[in-house]
């Protein structure tokens, strides 16, 4: 895989999150994800996006930066939503914020192994 094709495939990835379409998840995330360490598997990533969605329900993700050294993917996404409750425990409650999320992935056979996220909670909190 090139970094052309990695950088193809997470565009599509991000459409497909975008658009919700959970049936074809699968074919941009591994079966074995990690998330932040932890084995979650395509089930556990499905269901935290599901989630986040029915929490977030404006949720669009927005590439900022996107860098690419296969397998290796960094990606800067910028956020602009409404939470409809608390998120990252900070009590949000409907309140328009904006805020970045700095992710990296590694990327086996062609699909999304492993994610590190880093959600800039400081910028919600002085929105607050």
């Amino acid at each position: 895989m090139t970094d052309t094709d990695l950088t193809d495939t997470y565009l599509g990835y991000i459409v497909c999150l975008n658009n919700q379409d959970w049936r074809n998840l699968h074919r941009f995330v591994h079966d074995e994800v990690h998330y932040n360490g932890d084995r979650i598997g395509l089930s556990g990533y499905r269901e935290m996006l599901e989630r986040d969605f029915s929490e977030i329900p404006d949720l669009h993700f927005d590439i900022q930066l996107l860098i690419s050294d296969t397998p290796f993917m960094a990606s800067r996404l910028q956020f602009n939503c409404t939470p409809s409750g608390n998120f990252l425990g900070l009590p949000v409650n409907g309140r328009k914020v904006s805020f970045s999320e700095n992710v990296f992935y590694e990327f086996l056979d062609g699909r999304i192994r492993h994610v590190w996220s880093i959600i800039d909670k400081a910028a919600i909190e002085a929105q607050l």
